[in-house]
């Protein structure tokens, strides 16, 4: 008997839990701005290490998920739209704030997300 692949949303949840590698030129948070009714993606620098751990460029100290305070962001985009956004970060003048492709490829996924809840005004949590 052939075994059933796992549905949609199992296989995006265990998708979620591989190891990725890190993009040397820095991370996103990205949040929604509802009262001007924008997608806000702001960039943070970082290290890696070597054991793959983003660290603070600065102190060189592993960063957490959730600590202190967020350090200030290196630079701020904003957009109405997940096209105007991902545009914003990939295309014109350069230098660009991403390095990798996979990155790339998250961040127009989470856009997308994004801007659907600032749509429908649902909760967005960033993957």
């Amino acid at each position: 008997m052939v075994p059933t692949p796992p549905d949609r949303q199992t296989l995006d949840d265990q998708l979620s839990h591989r190891f990725i590698a890190l993009d040397p030129s820095g991370y996103f948070l990205i949040k929604l701005d509802r009262a001007a009714g924008e997608l806000v993606a702001e960039h943070y620098g970082n290290g890696i290490d070597e054991r793959g751990l983003a660290t603070d460029p600065t102190t060189g100290e592993v960063l957490q998920c959730r600590g202190d305070g967020p350090r200030p962001p290196k630079a701020v985009f904003r957009g109405r739209s997940a096209k105007e956004l991902g545009i914003a970060l990939s295309e014109g003048e350069g230098p660009w704030p991403i390095s990798r492709l996979d990155h790339a490829l998250y961040l127009g996924r989470e856009l997308q997300r994004a801007e659907g809840c600032l749509a429908d005004g649902s909760n967005y949590i960033q993957d």
